[in-house]
């Protein structure tokens, strides 16, 4: 059975918060861990808290073997945008779009 953990409302665009993500599917969790603590992205610590998120439910709730977790599953989903106005010359105005990330990760256990 996997373990999961969501990161919802992440003021990161998907687009830069998918190319943390892609450095760890299919890693183990500790291999993970590394990679994220030494990637130079802002994006990189929101993404670890979250994998060590993850971690705990799989040990806590689900009675993994840490030792053997592995990342299954890691998806990153478009959030709602918010929309801000930037005044322009001769009355006119720019739309701002601050985009949000929804972050899901999940864990498995390698059999043997």
């Amino acid at each position: 059975m996997p373990a999961s953990a969501t990161l919802r409302m992440h003021r990161s665009t998907p687009r830069k918060t998918r190319l943390v993500v892609d450095l760890i599917r299919g890693k183990d969790v500790r291999e993970a861990e590394d990679i994220l603590r030494f990637t130079d992205k802002r994006v990189a610590g929101p993404v670890l808290k979250l994998l060590t998120s993850a971690k705990a439910n799989a040990v806590n709730n689900h009675d993994m073997f840490e030792d053997a977790l592995f990342v299954a599953e890691a998806q990153v989903g478009e959030g709602p945008t918010l929309k801000r106005f930037r005044p322009r010359a001769r009355g006119r105005a720019d739309m701002i779009r601050k985009r949000t990330s929804h972050v899901t990760i999940t864990l498995e256990e390698r059999n043997g």
